[in-house]
């Protein structure tokens, strides 16, 4: 569970509040989305959730032992190394000091990524690359991953195969999956809660609250398509 309260966060002393007064609780078993502008403070309050940034005021406590960070594949893929996706699963193993090989294997053919362990990683398309680096992820055996904007960069047909998975992993293994998420239909279909930061504020409902409160407020339907 992870505990946030009274949060604010300031880039510096005496500048204005980035985020004010964030009041959450994520329980254990939980899948949010957190939506929002850009700009809103959302990577923010990702880098809170991960220990990157520590609160200016309040408290947060995380009693999470074992988490994994999926970034933007852009953000992390440099498509010009020469290193193939067997070897970026091993180079996970070692500094996590994991000794059992197979499980890379394992965590491929569970995303379906089996017959490129010799590819090159940058020679595969956006969905690929984000299903390896979710593989590599899970190596790690989390109980919370969290995911910044999984779908960038992917295919439709990579996006209809990534967040039906993420969410059995949510449903029948229990894991806690916390994303960040332009994509609102996705959000809106997978999320048992959307976490929406506006203002410097953050506001926990369900999909069917956000429709009401935010989406028919703002354009007059009461549907996300």
């Amino acid at each position: 569970m992870i505990q946030l309260s009274h949060v604010y966060y300031a880039y510096e002393i005496g500048t204005p509040y980035l985020l004010r007064d964030l009041n959450l609780t994520i329980h254990n078993g939980d899948y949010i989305s957190i939506v929002g502008e850009n700009g809103s403070g959302k990577s923010t309050f990702v880098k809170l959730l991960l220990g990157l940034l520590k609160p200016s005021e309040g408290s947060l406590v995380n009693d999470f032992k074992r988490t994994s960070y999926v970034s933007q594949r852009f953000e992390t893929l440099n498509q010009q190394f020469p290193i193939t996706v067997r070897e970026v699963m091993n180079t996970y193993c070692k500094v996590l000091h994991i000794k059992d090989r197979s499980l890379v294997d394992h965590y491929l053919e569970l995303m379906k990524m089996g017959e490129y362990s010799d590819s090159l990683i940058g020679n595969l398309s956006g969905g690929q690359c984000q299903k390896v680096f979710i593989a590599r992820a899970l190596l790690g055996h989390p109980d919370l991953l969290i995911l910044d904007e999984p779908s960038t960069g992917i295919d439709v047909k990579s996006q209809a195969e990534l967040y039906p998975f993420l969410k059995k992993l949510n449903e029948e293994h229990g894991l806690t999956i916390v994303t960040v998420e332009h994509n609102l239909r996705a959000a809106m279909r997978n999320s048992k809660f959307l976490y929406h930061v506006a203002n410097g504020s953050g506001h926990l409902c369900s999909p069917e609250e956000y429709i009401r409160e935010y989406v028919k407020e703002n354009t007059g339907s009461e549907s996300y398509v």
